[in-house]
């Protein structure tokens, strides 16, 4: 459930409210019975953890190999890729 804050344009005072998205926003100040404004805040949305953002769109792992030679070092000595025209990692 999303956290939205409110000003009142009376006392200045600002409040969080806790509150669904279908649900209408606050009105009155409960200190002074004054107007609310609601103010646009932050987001804390964060990407972590794999996904398609980090595998897709991200350089953090530093690596510059290609996924040839990097699935062809990770296989086993046996490998079929390893043998072949299609792996040129030797």
């Amino acid at each position: 459930m999303p956290i939205y804050e409110y000003q009142c344009e009376a006392c200045k005072d600002v409040i969080e409210a806790q509150q669904s998205l279908s649900d209408k926003p606050l009105t009155t100040c409960p200190a002074c019975t004054g107007n609310l404004k609601k103010l646009i805040s932050r987001s804390s949305f964060q990407l972590k953890g794999g996904g398609w953002y980090s595998d897709g769109y991200s350089n953090s792992s530093g690596s510059t190999s290609s996924p040839c030679q990097t699935a062809c070092a990770d296989a086993a000595p046996s490998c079929p890729a390893k043998e072949g025209p299609a792996c040129k990692c030797d």
